[in-house]
């Protein structure tokens, strides 16, 4: 069945691969869409992920709250509220928080979110 609505209060986060706190807004293994997921994910202050890449999914970044560095292939870059940040399969990637509120992402993935297509490049704390 598809589910058409999903209440904010209603979708329990959890933490991924990568380190950072996500919802998942919509996804097909959950509410039956077909082709992509929605999510939020959110960094904390001085938080960062962990550098990372996905094989097979292109994801789009749009920041809704906070500030912070994106790291990107082989760029560094500031982002802030409003910048959309665009991130094709196979490139590594990480968030860095470093402002004093929690730094929140909204996460376009095509094809939808999937764990095993996550590879961490560096060590885990």
């Amino acid at each position: 069945m598809t589910t058409l609505l999903t209440r904010y209060d209603d979708i329990q986060p959890y933490t991924t691969k990568d380190g950072s706190e996500i919802r998942e807004l919509m996804h097909p293994a959950q509410h039956g869409n077909q082709a992509q997921s929605l999510a939020e994910a959110t960094v904390y202050s001085g938080q960062k992920t962990l550098l990372h890449r996905h094989h097979k999914t292109e994801e789009l970044y749009h920041v809704t709250a906070g500030q912070g560095t994106m790291i990107l292939g082989d760029k560094t870059f500031a982002i802030g509220v409003g910048d959309t940040i665009l991130i094709p399969p196979g490139t590594p990637h990480a968030l860095h928080n470093t402002w004093p509120v929690p730094l929140r992402v909204l996460c376009a993935s095509s094809p939808a979110y999937d764990h095993t297509d996550t590879e961490i490049l560096e060590p885990q704390e």
